[in-house]
C-alpha cells in the first residue's frame, strides 16, 4: 500500500439549512401480478449532515424499499428524494450510478466480499470502478487502523471472521469519501461480541469523521447506538 495525496476526501460543506436527506410524499407501488402493492405509504423523512439515524421495522414496513430508493438503487412510483443537494428523479440512470460510486457508500448484511480477492484488493476495486487512485494515503490507513483490519489487508474473505469481514466491508463503503453511509441490517449475521464492535466502530466514524449514517435494523438494541430512531410500519414513518 503506497502513500499519496489524500485520497479519503472531506465531506463537502452542506448547503444553507438543506438536509442532507430530504424525502417528501414518497411512494413506492410494486405490481404483483394482477395485485398492487404499497411498500411506502407517503413517507416524509429529513436527516441534517452529520447524524446516525436508525431505521426500525419489522418485515413488510417499508424500510428496506426505503433503502433502496435512498441509495438509488430503485425509482419511487411518487414523491422526491433529494441526496446532498440533488433530485433523484431529475437524474439518468447514469447519473445514479455515479451517485453510488462518489456520494453513497453502502455496507450490507452478507459482506458482498469478493472471495478471490484479498481485503485489500476488495477495498481498492472500488476506487478503481470509481476512476480514482487506488492506492492508500495515510489519512484512510488511520481508519483501517481504527477499524481494527490494517494487519488483515493480504487476507482473502475465507480466513477473516465475521466481524472482520464487515469492517472490510465498511472500510469498502467509505474509502471514496461518500458524503452519506447506508447500512442495511449490518450486524444481522455477527454474533452479540461482533455485532457491538461493528455497532461502535459506526458510531466513532460518525463521531470522528462527522459521517451522515442511516442504518436499516430490525434490532432495537442496535438501534440505540444512533443519535435518533425512526420507526417504520405499513410502509409509514410513525
Amino acid at each position: 500500500m503506497n502513500n499519496q495525496a489524500s485520497n479519503l476526501e472531506p465531506l463537502k460543506a452542506p448547503l444553507a439549512n438543506q438536509p442532507i436527506i430530504q424525502v417528501r410524499s414518497l411512494v413506492k407501488t410494486f405490481h404483483i401480478g394482477e395485485v398492487d402493492v404499497q411498500a411506502l405509504r407517503g413517507v416524509d423523512l429529513d436527516i441534517t449532515r452529520g447524524e446516525f439515524v436508525s431505521i426500525v421495522g419489522t418485515s413488510g414496513s417499508g424500510k428496506s424499499t426505503l433503502f433502496n430508493i435512498l441509495g438509488g438503487l430503485t425509482s419511487p412510483t411518487s414523491g422526491t428524494v433529494s441526496i446532498n443537494g440533488i433530485d433523484l428523479s431529475k437524474m439518468t440512470p447514469a447519473q445514479r450510478n455515479d451517485l453510488r460510486k462518489h456520494q453513497v457508500g453502502f455496507v450490507f448484511q452478507k459482506y458482498n466480499l469478493l472471495p478471490t480477492l484479498t481485503a485489500e484488493q476488495n477495498i481498492q476495486i472500488v476506487r478503481d470502478i470509481a476512476g480514482r487512485p487506488v492506492d492508500f494515503d495515510d489519512k484512510f490507513l488511520e481508519v483501517l487502523n481504527m477499524l481494527g483490519i490494517a494487519h488483515r489487508m493480504h487476507h482473502k474473505p475465507r480466513a477473516l471472521s465475521g466481524g472482520e469481514q464487515q469492517r472490510i466491508a465498511i472500510a469498502r463503503a467509505i474509502v471514496n469519501g461518500p458524503a452519506i453511509l447506508l447500512a442495511d441490517e449490518p450486524t444481522g449475521n455477527l454474533d452479540s461480541k461482533n455485532s457491538d464492535i461493528v455497532l461502535n466502530l459506526l458510531r466513532d466514524l460518525n463521531e470522528r469523521l462527522g459521517q451522515t449514517i442511516l442504518m436499516i435494523t430490525h434490532n432495537p438494541e442496535a438501534a440505540a447506538y444512533a443519535h435518533r430512531t425512526i420507526q417504520m410500519k405499513d410502509g409509514k414513518i410513525l
